[in-house]
C-alpha cells in the first residue's frame, strides 16, 4: 500500500499523535520526513510548501500540503475507505464530533499545558495560573466523568475522531500529574482513558501508559537553559518537546519521552527495581494457577470442573463472587461487553495471581455483569484494590465453598450454561449471552 503522505514532526509529538492514531484505525500508511528543528523548519524548500513553518506538517501522495494537527487529523480520518472515525456520518454525529474536539483544544490541552509545562521547565512558573489550571482541568474533568457514567464512548458506539482528540488531549494529565487521589474523582473518565489508551491503534503510537503515581510538581531549579529558550515559544504547536532531559522535574513522577538524547546522556535513573509481590511469599499451594488455566483451555467443561474440585487449594487460594455495583445504567450489551472487556485490560499485572469467569447477561437495556474470582491467597490483591474499575465493583468472599448451590452457580460461570446435573446458575436469573474468562 502506497503511504496516504508524508508526514513532518519531532519525535513523540502529541499533536502528530491524533493522524497517527486515526490511520491505524483506518489501515493506512503514512511516512515520517526527515525534520529537525532550527533546519527544516528555516529551510527554504520547507516554508515554501508550510508557509507558517510549524509541525505537524503534512504533505499528501498528491502534493498538498497540510499544516496544524486537527486538519491533519480530519484529513487522514476521511481518507479511511468505510471509516468509522465520524460515526454513522450523519450531520449530528459529526457535529458532536467536533465538539469534543474543540473541548479538547479548548478546555482541556490549554489548561494542562499551565499545569504541566512549568513542572518541565518550559515555560516559567505562576501559582495563580497553575492554581487556575487545576480548577479549570477539575471543571472539566467532572464534566466528562458525568458524560461517561452513561456510555462507553463519547459519540456513538465506537471510538470515533472524537475520542481520539480527547484521549490524546488527557494523555500527560494521566501520566504525570492526576495521581490516584485525583483519579478516585474520575473514576468514569479514567476507565474511558485506560480503553483508549489500551486498544492496540492506540498502543502501535504511544506505546504503554503508566499513570501517575505521585503528582509532579515545580522544582524552581528546573527552568529553561539559555539553548531550550525558543520552546516557550512554541507552545502552541511544541508541546513538551524535550521532557525527559528535566530529570529535576521529574523527581516526582516519570516524564514522557520526548527527543531521543544524546548516547551519553542516556541513563535509566527512572526505571524502579520490580518489587517482589507479597503473594509470591505465601507458602507454596499445591494447585497452580497457570495449570488450572491450561487445563481450562484445553479441556471440555466437565473435565475442567472436574479438575478444579479435585485440585483447589482453598488454603492458598479464595473465591470472590464479584458484580458490577450500577448494572441498573447499563444500556447495550456490546457497551457492557466493552465495559468488563475494559476491566480485565487493566488487570494485566495480576494475571499471575488471578482467574476470573464473568458472564454479561439479559438483553440490550436489561443486562447485568456478574462473575467468579479465584485469587492466589485469602484477599482481594493489591492490583486489583489499586485498579480504577475496582470501586465498580462488589466483591463478596465466598466463605462456604463447599454449599452445594454454591457450586452449581460456580460451575456454571465456568461453563458459561447451564448444564444438567453439573451446573445451574443461581446468582443471576437473566438469560445468558456472553462470557469473559481473565486468564
Amino acid at each position: 500500500m502506497a503511504p496516504l503522505g508524508t508526514l513532518y514532526t519531532y519525535p513523540n509529538n502529541p499533536r502528530a499523535f491524533k493522524a497517527l492514531i486515526a490511520a491505524k484505525y483506518n489501515k493506512l500508511e503514512i511516512k515520517l520526513g526527515e525534520f529537525h528543528f532550527g533546519a527544516t523548519n528555516k529551510d527554504a524548500g520547507f516554508l515554501a510548501k508550510f508557509p507558517f513553518g510549524k509541525v505537524p506538517a503534512f504533505e499528501t501522495a498528491e502534493g498538498v500540503a497540510i499544516c496544524e494537527s486537527n486538519a491533519i487529523a480530519h484529513y487522514v480520518a476521511k481518507s479511511g475507505k468505510g471509516t468509522t472515525l465520524f460515526g454513522d456520518g450523519s450531520a449530528t454525529q459529526e457535529a458532536l464530533i467536533q465538539q469534543y474536539i474543540n473541548i479538547a483544544d479548548n478546555e482541556i490541552t490549554p489548561a494542562a499545558a499551565t499545569w504541566i509545562y512549568p513542572i518541565l521547565g518550559f515555560i516559567p512558573y505562576s501559582e495563580a495560573n497553575t492554581k487556575k489550571a487545576q480548577e479549570d482541568i477539575k471543571k472539566t474533568l467532572t464534566t466528562l466523568n458525568k458524560i461517561l457514567a452513561t456510555r462507553t464512548y463519547l459519540v456513538g458506539e465506537a471510538i470515533t475522531l472524537a475520542d481520539i482528540h480527547i484521549g490524546v488531549a488527557l494523555l500527560f494529565l494521566f501520566k504525570l500529574v492526576l495521581d490516584k487521589t485525583h483519579r478516585q474523582s474520575y473514576v468514569h473518565v479514567t476507565r474511558y482513558f485506560l480503553t483508549l489508551v489500551n486498544q492496540p491503534e492506540f498502543k502501535d503510537v504511544i506505546g504503554e501508559v503508566a499513570l501517575c503515581e505521585k503528582t509532579a510538581v515545580y522544582d524552581p531549579k528546573n527552568i529553561p537553559k539559555p539553548a531550550a529558550a525558543e520552546a516557550p515559544k512554541k507552545a502552541a504547536e511544541k508541546p513538551a518537546e524535550k521532557p525527559a532531559e528535566k530529570p529535576a522535574a521529574a523527581a516526582a513522577a516519570p516524564a514522557p519521552k520526548a527527543a531521543p538524547k544524546a548516547e551519553e546522556e542516556e541513563e535509566e535513573t527512572f526505571e524502579e527495581p520490580k518489587k517482589k509481590n507479597p503473594l509470591d511469599n505465601l507458602p507454596p499451594s499445591k494447585f497452580s494457577l497457570e495449570t488450572w488455566k491450561r487445563v481450562y483451555s484445553n479441556s471440555d467443561e466437565a473435565e475442567a470442573i472436574k479438575y478444579f474440585w479435585e485440585n483447589i487449594d482453598l488454603e492458598g487460594h479464595s473465591i470472590f463472587f464479584c458484580k458490577y455495583k450500577y448494572n441498573n445504567e447499563n444500556k447495550k450489551v456490546f457497551m457492557t461487553c466493552n465495559l468488563l472487556g475494559g476491566f480485565f485490560q487493566r488487570l494485566d499485572e495480576v494475571r499471575k495471581y488471578a482467574f476470573g469467569s464473568f458472564i454479561v447477561s439479559g438483553v440490550d437495556d436489561d443486562n447485568e455483569i456478574t462473575g467468579y474470582w479465584v485469587f492466589r491467597g485469602p484477599e482481594v490483591p493489591f492490583e486489583v484494590l489499586d485498579c480504577p474499575d475496582y470501586e465498580s465493583y462488589e466483591f463478596t468472599k465466598v466463605q462456604d465453598t463447599a454449599n452445594a448451590e454454591f457450586r452449581k452457580d460456580f460451575n456454571a460461570y465456568l461453563a458459561w450454561a447451564e448444564i444438567d446435573g453439573l451446573a445451574k446458575f443461581t446468582s443471576t436469573k437473566k438469560p445468558f449471552n456472553q462470557g469473559k474468562t481473565f486468564k
